[in-house]
């Protein structure tokens, strides 16, 4: 039956993102301010069908962490769950990306058209510089900048070594960072084909002051990305 659901959904997420991939692209041409609309409703529609197909349901706590306007999200990053679920969760998501993705037939135009931030990792400084310029940028628009300070999808209870553009992020934009614990990886697996149902969890924690001592808040914010880790 997992795999049979597993199969089902997986159809419906392509098939679903293909069709607002086709609408966001016309819609780019015309009113570009709402492609960021659309992708809020392609996210909606994966969460349902997630429910729905999969029998995975999201239970969020601590969204009063979370200020009205611009925020600093850092979250843990186990799934391509993750990459989605946060145009849910807030009003004006804008995620951090690679570069890469920019090279996807129409989904890579819709990438900045939503005001998304696209970073090339192997560019050192300039990266850095332009995660900087990008953050500012979100910020006046009173966007909810969502990163993944380990820089790629992890294995539940594995640790990776997290990238120092967030305590960057921090000091440059004065935001507080808000880290996020998430399982999503025990039932969406990093490179797994198959859905289990239960329930992913999302754990918000308390804001770290943007003004910590980098090594202080790297610190915290790992004891944050753990925190559903350590509780189990």
């Amino acid at each position: 039956m997992i795999l049979v659901r597993s199969t089902l959904f997986n159809a419906a997420f392509f098939g679903i993102t293909l069709i607002a991939t086709l609408v966001a692209s016309a819609v780019r041409l015309i009113s570009p301010d709402h492609v960021l609309a659309i992708a809020m409703l392609w996210a909606r529609a994966l969460r349902l069908a997630l429910r729905v197909i999969c029998g995975i349901e999201v239970e969020v706590t601590g969204l009063e962490h979370i200020p009205p306007g611009a925020a600093l999200i850092a979250s843990r990053h186990q799934s391509a769950f993750d990459t989605f679920i946060w145009l849910t969760l807030v009003p004006r998501g804008c995620y951090v990306f690679k570069k890469e993705l920019l090279r996807i037939p129409l989904f890579g135009a819709l990438i900045p058209a939503s005001g998304m931030i696209a970073v090339d990792r192997d560019a050192g400084a300039a990266a850095i510089r332009t995660l900087l310029r990008e953050t500012d940028r979100a910020v006046s628009e009173g966007r909810q900048v969502v990163i993944f300070p380990e820089g790629t999808r992890s294995e539940p209870g594995s640790k990776l070594v997290m990238q120092p553009g967030i305590a960057a992020m921090a000091s440059r934009s004065g935001l507080p960072v808000i880290p996020v614990s998430t399982n999503s990886g025990s039932f969406w697996g990093r490179r797994s084909f198959r859905k289990l149902p239960g329930t992913i969890r999302i754990v918000i924690g308390a804001p770290i002051p943007a003004h910590t001592e980098r090594k202080a808040l790297m610190q915290a914010l790992e004891r944050g990305l753990t925190a559903i880790d350590r509780a189990q």
